[in-house]
């Protein structure tokens, strides 16, 4: 069997095959052959493992495959939230890198940092030491941070539940909004530790917040009971006090006092001592000095140093069981502590107060003032009874009747001393009327009075003995039910509205606590069911409703309360009355849906009523399951809901509180059950529906749809579905999310602010209702709609409502989990439409509007971002991918199947879908292009058909391309796939010649366009910019004739040439858009950035920029027949004003040529070789006009600089072929010579040298340069006799300058000079074209180097070249009649030189004269069959005059 071997360090794997596992490579950079290149954590899935195995740089995790095969998934059994920490930390990786190379300093450091935090945090959660708290509490951690990174990052947010990421599958996209909403739209910092540290004077501590009861604490957290922890309770009481959680607690105050010095000259060291004694003199060892400690039998406060009124403030807890309460008192003895003697103290004082007064209420919450009563250090407290009878203090001295003064204790009028206490009991109190109901029968008579007077005590007492209170009250009821009912009811309603208030509301469990498990009033239900159902049947005749309107609002816990109490009932007497019970409660209900069934728009007092019983009956469904079945609960609710009014119009307050009614009804556990559901949705839908046609209420609406569809997906299967949902009310559902849609378009239409408080909600129930129809449901939908026309009508909203959803900004950027879901649910919702839209609108009966809808969505599905797989990372692509394929292939296949479905009436289609369809063709999806662009094919097939052509196809095509690919779409691929899928399509027409010729055309403009695209988009020259779009100007012009276009790019040009101030080329190429303009007064439309103007004034507009243009790059010549072309324009209009200022122009233009210094440009011709160059400059030669001052050196580097890749080429060769086809890029750079075509202007002798020496350079097509060669083999005796010119004439498309610096060689002229005849021709070419203006010193210089010369063996090389090709080439060149008037003429010459000689050039000449008379001596010896001597004398120079100018006082 062959095995696969992974190199890990040079140690390799075999992977075989069933076990599954998984490894780390925990370091890896190899070339084996055979290896596979990974990086530190990646994951490999091994096999089998052979003998060899690397087991000291892997890590082995135990894993689950799923979906075994080619496509097999592969779990890692770890913590999820590890697996998206290691998963994340790769995908950071690349982007961090990312950060620094674009100097994201800051943010680079930010994201090391929090990668740090996240590998050392996935440590802890590996290592499997940590508790629960402290896992939950890391990984709260982790996600903080990983979302913190996904948002600075770029990357998309991830929906989680309790810290991992949830699946969109497994839930509703109602649930997935719900998830994303708070995280988008929050700002989530994280601290950057675990435990907050508060550091003081050195001491550091840490702290721990620990939530749930004292039994779920100590049972989560184990570790931290075990090590004696002390607990301490609330100062007072907790905000929820439990059944069973006794507490009796008193905090006594040490305030403060004022004592007397008692003879001493100095004030006393007071110290207290506290004492809890019981009735009989017991000392209760209730005090201790903190939490955790031991209690001891009294308390000594400290001393302050001689101080008669201390502040102590000190407090002490005394836990005194309840038994003990009564009859205890507090006893505080004072001592004097000596100074001297540290262990004397003397008693000189005392005071005391009880713990309960006569009437049963305890000390009161207060600051008491204590009388002080004197005594001596050796009194005993062993009767206590001595001093309990007299007045602890002042309110207790009112009350007590004469105290004779013979008592052994006396009391101290100048001394007080003051405590606060504050009591924590379950048991006790201080409120006299509470105290009277919980023993009401002790006063029987008086139970009326103390049930009315419940409503005075306090909210805090009640709470504290809420458990007694509803014990005293039902045993009353039980005592005398018709009695006593009414106003039991009362009280109990009011103690039910205290557990509303937000103050108490956290008692409400202990209510339910006590219902459930130490409720006792078996045959309370029926007097709570008569009096609840009394005080609604008064509701229509009461005017004064607050009593009814509070039983309203404690509808909850009264149906509690009737439940528990018919549970017990029935659980006595083994179900008796069963019946009665059943029947009582029908008639609560039609008292309930009397209630709101009242016409309540005149009175705002049964509104109130009617919204306090909306906001409590959902509350009552759990308790009514307890004793009816689903059905039966949920039949009394529908009959409840569907008794509200239907209209809106019933006020706003209403409609929130009846739809929140609703709401609560579909988040109750009576809605989870299918048949229930089956009951309640048509009323509750009723009522949606009402709302979203009259736009009332949407978010709540928004919010009742999204917890529908959350429970559906959820709990139903989809056969349950099918049944009792699509069968009941799927259609008017569905017709109400339609209009939700509607609502969606008008909103978004008009941009008013709600949309965004709730377009999320409503996309997403439509989405979720979408997600979970069949094809069943969708078929049942379509069977219900009454006419083509309705039909028509939803798939317009519902087409329309999808285009809107990827038009626009629904979800943000980052949410792309919804982008994707929603793109998956549209597409399937596409696929179970289209056979509906093809039955009933293709034909006969053909609807364009409903088409054009449907291919428009198509188009823009597939455009969709969050759907270009290229983009994305290769991780998440194939993550995509597996979840739900390339969705674009699939609308595309369902796109095309639609086009074909359309037969003859594609024709309504062109053009107007061909820029769309072009787009998608773009899309750089192989599958995608093979599939749409056949379709053009068939565009150009119906039109030549029906209009004997394809011109729109064509046009349309071209316009729609140009912009598309400018956007970054489009690539050579696409380029060579649209010419071969077109034109094998074509090879089959009979119109194949034209199509072939378009698609040809439309190809070669790809070539250009995306060379454009490149330029323009990268960092690339201007020179390369400019050249490019001169490339496709000239296309647009030349080949495809599409004048719109062509404007385009002559205005981007003229951009490009101003930005780079080539002033000169910009004046040029707006001159192109002149040239297609006239004279004429038609009215032009408004174009880029000219407003709507006529003909005449665009053309007058344009000429003067123009002027403008060549005026600043200096070629004034160029200006002033544009000035001369106004001038008669404005003269001819009689525009006098305009004409003179256009003549001072041209008159200025004139005085400029003559007055300001031009150079003249350098040409340099310039070779492109091999295929990585650009199309318009792949393989072609070019000749620029150099910048001022630019010589051919720093030209050559200039190119080098816009080309970093390429090779100069070190010789004037023509390449070969093999540098031509290769991947590379060769320059070839020399300089070459403007060969004027302007001969006439520069053989004027009385033009100034400035006028000439711009004809020399300016208009140029013709260039040359030479190149020496040896012609023959090489004499080694004279080299001269073999070396030949190649002279080549590189002749342009365009002159120089024009619309660009530089323009392409259109043709080549080669010819071969001999050296003599390239002397002659340059000297004769430099005499005529210099003039030499009277001097003659460089013609004189000249004829000594040809004809004395002193190098390559002198004259007599000359005669060895052949004096035949001398001769030839001087008769045709110089056009001379005869030998005799050559030679006659050239003696003149030499005659008229004589004369201009400079006197210093004299000997010179002299040699000249003489050296030309031995030249002619020497050839008379020639044969005369080979050459005449007169022939070969006789050069004639064309007479040439010279003017004579006197310089330093010397005449030349």
């Amino acid at each position: 069997m062959d095995f696969v071997y992974i190199c890990i360090c040079e140690v390799f794997i075999c992977i075989f095959i069933p076990h599954v596992s998984y490894f780390y490579v925990l370091y890896f950079r190899g070339s084996v052959t055979q290896g596979l290149a990974l990086e530190v954590g990646e994951t490999v899935q091994i096999l089998e493992k052979c003998e060899v195995f690397p087991a000291n740089y892997i890590h082995l995790k135990k894993a689950i495959v799923t979906n075994r095969g080619p496509h097999e998934t592969v779990v890692p059994l770890e913590d999820p939230i590890v697996t998206e920490v290691t998963s994340t930390l790769q995908e950071w990786a690349l982007l961090w890198k990312q950060l620094y190379v674009k100097h994201k300093v800051d943010l680079f450091y930010k994201v090391r940092h929090v990668m740090m935090e996240l590998i050392d945090l996935r440590r802890q959660l590996l290592s499997g030491h940590l508790t629960q708290d402290q896992s939950r509490d890391v990984k709260r951690h982790i996600t903080v941070r990983l979302d913190w990174g996904n948002e600075h990052l770029g990357l998309d947010l991830v929906p989680r539940k309790e810290f991992e990421m949830v699946d969109e599958e497994q839930i509703s996209v109602s649930d997935l909004y719900k998830m994303l909403f708070p995280l988008s739209s929050a700002c989530q910092p994280f601290d950057r530790s675990f435990c907050p540290l508060f550091v003081c004077a050195g001491l550091i501590i840490s702290l721990q917040l620990l939530r749930g009861d004292m039994e779920q604490v100590r049972r989560e957290n184990p570790l931290i009971f075990s090590r004696g922890v002390a607990i301490t309770r609330k100062l007072g009481f907790p905000d929820v006090i439990m059944p069973g959680d006794i507490r009796n607690d008193l905090y006594l105050t040490l305030e403060r006092g004022d004592f007397e010095r008692g003879g001493k000259s100095v004030q006393k060291n007071i110290e207290v001592t506290v004492y809890v004694l019981y009735a009989d003199g017991e000392i209760l060892k209730v005090g201790s000095l903190g939490s955790g400690e031991l209690n001891v039998p009294e308390h000594r406060s400290f001393v302050l140093y001689h101080n008669n009124s201390p502040r102590w403030s000190e407090v002490i807890k005394l836990p005194i069981p309840i038994d003990r309460f009564r009859g205890s008192h507090l006893r505080f003895e004072f001592r004097h502590c000596s100074t001297k003697d540290k262990g004397e103290k003397k008693l000189f004082g005392f005071a005391f107060t009880p713990l309960m007064r006569e009437d049963g209420t305890t000390l009161s919450d207060e600051s008491h003032e204590l009388y002080v009563y004197k005594c001596d250090e050796n009194t005993t407290f062993s009767n206590h009874a001595l001093y309990l009878g007299l007045p602890c203090c002042k309110e207790d001295f009112n009350s007590c009747p004469s105290i004779p003064s013979s008592l052994i204790f006396q009391r101290s009028t100048k001394e007080t001393f003051w405590i606060s206490t504050q009591l924590s009991s379950t048991k006790l109190t201080q409120n006299v009327d509470l105290l009277a109901l919980l023993k009401w029968k002790a006063h029987p008579d008086r139970v009326m009075d103390i049930l009315g007077r419940l409503r005075h005590v306090s909210g805090e007492e009640i709470v504290k003995f809420l458990q007694d209170i509803l014990d005293t009250l039902f045993s009353i009821l039980d005592d005398n039910t018709d009695k006593y009912g009414p106003l039991v009811f009362q009280s109990l309603v009011f103690i039910i509205n205290l557990l509303r208030d937000s103050k108490y509301y956290h008692f409400r469990p202990v209510m339910d606590t006590y219902i459930q498990k130490h409720f006792a009033g078996a045959l309370a239900y029926k007097e709570l069911i008569r009096c609840l159902k009394w005080y609604m049947d008064r509701s229509a005749e009461v005017v004064r409703q607050d009593h009814i309107q509070e039983a309203m609002r404690a509808l909850e816990y009264l149906f509690k309360f009737i439940v528990q109490s018919r549970i017990l009932y029935s659980r006595a007497t083994c179900g008796m009355e069963e019946e009665q019970f059943r029947t009582s409660i029908q008639e609560l209900f039609q008292s309930i849906r009397f209630v709101l069934s009242l016409d309540s728009r005149n009175s705002e007092t049964l509104i109130f009523t009617q919204a306090a019983l909306l906001n409590s009956f959902p509350a009552i469904f759990d308790e009514l399951l307890q004793m009816f079945t689903v059905q039966e609960v949920a039949e009394f609710v529908r009959g409840t809901l569907g008794s509200m009014p239907s209209t809106v119009h019933i006020g706003q307050s209403m409609d929130v509180v009846k739809l929140q009614s609703i709401a609560r009804t579909v988040d109750s556990r009576l809605f989870s059950f299918p048949e229930s559901r089956r009951i309640l949705l048509p009323v509750v839908l009723h009522h949606i529906h009402l709302h979203l046609r009259q736009q009332k209420e949407l978010l709540i609406c928004s919010g009742i749809l999204s917890s529908i569809f959350s429970i559906i997906k959820t709990i139903m299967s989809r056969s349950v579905f099918c049944s009792c949902w699509m069968m009941v009310c799927v259609r008017p559902h569905f017709v109400c999310s339609l209009t939700v849609a509607a609502i969606c378009l008008h909103v978004i239409g008009s941009h008013v602010s709600p949309w965004f408080l709730w377009q999320g909600e409503y996309v997403s129930c439509l989405l979720s209702l979408l997600r979970q129809m069949t094809d069943i449901h969708f078929q049942h939908l379509m069977e219900n709609f009454q006419s083509k026309e309705e039909l028509k009508e939803f798939l317009l909203k519902i087409l329309c409502v999808f285009r809107n959803l990827m038009k626009l900004s629904i979800f943000p950027r980052d949410w792309n989990v919804m982008r994707l879901l929603t793109s998956n649910i549209i597409l399937t919702t596409a696929q179970y439409l289209s056979p509906a839209l093809h039955k009933n609108f293709t034909e006969a009966e053909f609807d364009f509007k409903v088409w054009n809808s449907y291919f428009s969505l198509a188009v823009l599905y597939i455009n969709q971002p969050s759907l270009q797989l290229e983009n994305l990372s290769p991780a998440k692509r194939k993550k995509v991918l597996d979840k739900y394929g390339d969705m674009r292939v699939m609308m595309t296949y369902e796109l095309f199947s639609m086009w074909q479905n359309l037969g003859e009436n594609k024709i309504h289609f062109i053009p107007g879908m061909i820029g769309p369809f072009l787009g998608v063709t773009l899309v750089p999806q192989v599958e995608v292009r093979n599939i749409m662009i056949p379709i053009f094919h068939d565009m150009m097939d119906w039109e030549q058909r029906k209009n004997g052509n394809f011109k729109q196809v064509e046009a349309e095509l071209i316009d729609k391309l140009d912009s598309l690919v400018s956007e970054g779409k489009g690539d050579e691929n696409y380029r060579e796939l649209f010419g071969l899928l077109l034109l094998e399509k074509i090879e089959q027409e009979t119109w194949r010649e034209t199509g072939i010729s378009f698609v040809t055309s439309v190809t070669r403009l790809m070539e250009r366009l995306l060379d454009y695209r490149d330029c323009m988009k990268g960092d690339e020259t201007e020179n390369k910019k400019i050249g490019c779009t001169v490339n496709l100007l000239n296309f647009y012009k030349s080949e495809i004739n599409k004048e719109e276009m062509y404007i385009r790019y002559i205005h981007k040009l003229c951009d490009m040439h101003l930005q780079a101030e080539n002033y000169t080329e910009a004046a040029f190429t707006l001159l192109l858009y002149w040239e297609l303009l006239h004279w004429d007064e038609r009215p032009l439309k408004e174009f880029l950035h000219y407003p709507a103007q006529t003909e005449w004034h665009r053309k007058e507009g344009l000429c003067r920029k123009v002027i403008h243009y060549f005026n600043k790059g200096k070629c004034w010549e160029y200006g002033i027949p544009l000035c001369r072309e106004l001038a008669f324009q404005y003269e001819s209009l009689y525009d006098y004003q305009s004409l003179s200022w256009i003549r001072k122009m041209e008159a200025a233009y004139y005085d400029n040529i003559m007055e300001q210094q031009r150079l003249e440009p350098e040409f340099f011709r310039v070779g492109f070789y091999g295929r990585k160059f650009p199309f318009f400059l792949r393989n072609k030669e070019f000749v620029c006009r150099g910048h001022d001052y630019e010589r051919l050196e720093a030209f050559q580097q200039r190119m080098l600089g816009e080309f970093p890749q390429a090779i100069a080429m070190q010789h004037p060769n023509q390449p070969d072929e093999a540098i031509l086809q290769c991947d590379a890029q060769y320059l070839q750079i020399y300089a070459v010579t403007p060969v004027p075509d302007s001969v006439s202007v520069l053989q004027m002798d009385r033009v100034p040298d400035r006028i000439k020496s711009f004809y020399r350079v300016n208009n140029v097509r013709r260039f040359r340069y030479d190149r020496p060669f040896h012609k023959g083999p090489k004499d080694r005796d004279n080299e001269f006799k073999s070396l030949w010119i190649e002279r080549t004439t590189l002749i342009l498309t365009h002159p120089l300058p024009g619309i660009s610096r530089w323009f392409e060689v259109e043709k080549r002229e080669l010819v071969e000079v001999s050296p003599l005849e390239n002397e002659l021709r340059t000297l004769i070419s430099q005499y005529q074209h210099k003039q030499l203006h009277g001097n003659i010193n460089l013609l004189s210089m000249t004829l000594n180097g040809v004809i004395d010369a002193a190098v390559n063996g002198g004259i007599a090389r000359y005669q060895e070249v052949g004096l035949k090709v001398l001769i030839k080439m001087l008769n045709m060149n110089y056009d001379a009649p005869s030998v005799s008037h050559r030679f006659t003429s050239s003696e003149s010459a030499w005659q008229c030189t004589e004369k201009l000689v400079h006197p210093e050039m004299r000997p010179l000449h002299k040699k000249l004269i003489d050296q030309f008379q031995m030249m002619r001596s020497s050839l008379c010896h020639v044969s005369a069959e080979e050459l005449s001597h007169q022939q070969l004398l006789t050069v004639r120079f064309k007479p040439v005059k010279l003017k004579h100018t006197c310089i330093r006082g010397q005449c030349e």
